[in-house]
């Protein structure tokens, strides 16, 4: 700062002793701002000081405008006042400070990027005389319509030095036998402390403490909410409760086809969760019908499992209803076309006996239909006569036969007279007109009636 000051008074005197007739023209004065703040090193030893000094006119060198050499015999015209001369300095120098206070870079940083640490102050200096040497000089009266950009190349010149300057006494400061070291700049904020430099063992831990450190500041919760039940680590933020543990959104998914279950519906099967589609693919019982999973309601029967719109009788389709089912060769069919095709037939209507029956003839048959074959009614005792396979009663059966009796039509079941190609009961052959029995064997016939002998010679003599 006290070379920042020199420097300053340096400006205000070499501006007055020039021209009034180069000057600009002068500007309303604005309010200053102070000039960013360089870092100061103690000044220890003789040869620091001697290279400020140094440094110090090679800077008031840049900074000050070239002037032609004054001729010896007119001498420079007196100004009217002092404080006319005063002035016009302090507006070249207002004009500077403003120049320097909008840059907004770090005159450090782009000083280090520039001189390398390897560099000693010797050849630091021997540069910054060579590069003025190669810049042109400044005419000896400037324009008065270009102010703005010579304050601004000598702004930046005094920004240069000052960092050159400021490297050099960091040089200085160095140990000359020991190894060459980067400069030291000292941060334009002096009160915020540089940041430690981050280790290669337990970098991460530290940087992840500073962070949940921060985050409890903010009242963001950061507690571990539990394990995660796939990767086995813990959950901060986001969690998903299910099957008794904890979870990450990312991690609870599908156990077959990967798809994130967060919010949706799922099932679970041996402690891990599955999507419906996958779940109903693989632990879902299969239609004895169509091979398909079942997914709601399901019919068990025949040792197997049924979509219930499925499970029907395999001659007509139609589903059973109260009255159930029976089974054939493993097979469901309804009560109707399982008597049809499998029930026994009754041998009377050729229909499906369902209940009692008969067995008779080496057939069944319908209590109902087991009569007699001519005149239906049913046998009386239990008892029938068969007749070519078919059965009938006493009567039909001897008419069958041709053993009744001629004369009252019933049966003869003991001893019989036949005569005239019938049977007649012993009782009932007798004369058609004396109504006499003809025991004794011998009669006449007329118009196929018998009759005796002399009724026989009365009647046709």
């Amino acid at each position: 700062m006290e070379d920042l000051d020199a420097l300053l008074s340096d400006l205000e005197t070499t501006t007055s002793h020039m021209p009034r007739s180069g000057a600009p023209k002068e500007r309303p004065a604005e309010p200053l701002t102070p000039p960013p703040s360089y870092g100061h090193q103690p000044q220890t030893g003789s040869g620091e000081s001697s290279g400020a000094s140094g440094d110090k006119d090679h800077l008031y060198s840049t900074v000050c405008k070239p002037r032609s050499p004054k001729p010896a015999a007119p001498a420079a015209p007196p100004f009217s006042s002092s404080s006319g001369v005063l002035g016009t300095g302090l507006c070249e120098l207002d004009r500077l400070l403003q120049e320097l206070n909008a840059t907004q870079f770090n005159i450090t940083d782009e000083i280090m990027s520039q001189f390398p640490s390897s560099k000693v102050a010797s050849g630091e200096q021997k540069e910054d005389q060579s590069e003025d040497k190669k810049r042109p000089s400044l005419p000896s009266s400037p324009s008065p319509g270009l102010p703005k950009a010579s304050a601004t190349s000598a702004t930046l010149e005094l920004d240069r030095l000052m960092a050159s300057l400021s490297d050099f006494r960091v040089q200085n400061h160095l140990p000359a036998s020991g190894p060459t070291q980067p400069p030291v700049v000292s941060s334009t904020n002096e009160g915020s402390p540089s940041p430690p430099e981050p280790t290669g063992k337990g970098s991460l831990d530290t940087m992840l403490g500073l962070l949940q450190s921060d985050l409890s500041r903010r009242g963001v919760p950061t507690q571990a909410k539990g394990l995660c039940g796939s990767c086995n680590k813990p959950i901060a933020g986001q969690v998903v409760t299910a099957l008794g543990r904890a979870w990450h959104p990312e991690h609870f998914v599908c156990g077959g086809c990967s798809t994130a279950l967060g919010g949706s519906s799922f099932f679970e099967k041996d402690g891990a969760p599955f999507c419906p589609e996958c779940y109903f693919e693989r632990f879902s019982p299969r239609c004895g019908f169509c091979n398909q999973p079942i997914r709601h309601k399901m019919v068990t029967a025949l040792g197997t499992h049924w979509h219930p719109e499925h499970f029907c009788c395999v001659s007509c389709g139609e589903p059973f209803g109260d009255e159930g089912f029976h089974e054939r060769e493993g097979r469901p069919y309804c009560r109707r076309d399982f008597l049809q095709l499998f029930a026994p037939r009754c041998q009377g209507c050729q229909g499906p006996i369902l209940d009692n029956y008969i067995s008779a003839l080496s057939a069944l048959w319908h209590p109902d239909c087991f009569v007699c074959r001519e005149c239906f009614a049913p046998f009386s005792g239990g008892s029938f006569f068969e007749h070519e396979g078919r059965p009938l009663c006493e009567n039909h059966f001897h008419a069958r036969r041709g053993s009744l009796c001629a004369t009252c039509g019933l049966p003869v079941t003991g001893r019989c007279v036949s005569a005239l190609g019938r049977r007649f009961h012993p009782d009932h052959f007798t004369c058609t007109f004396c109504l006499r029995p003809l025991t004794k064997g011998s009669f006449q016939e007329r118009a196929g009636k018998p009759y005796c002998q002399p009724c026989f010679l009365k009647l046709f003599g």
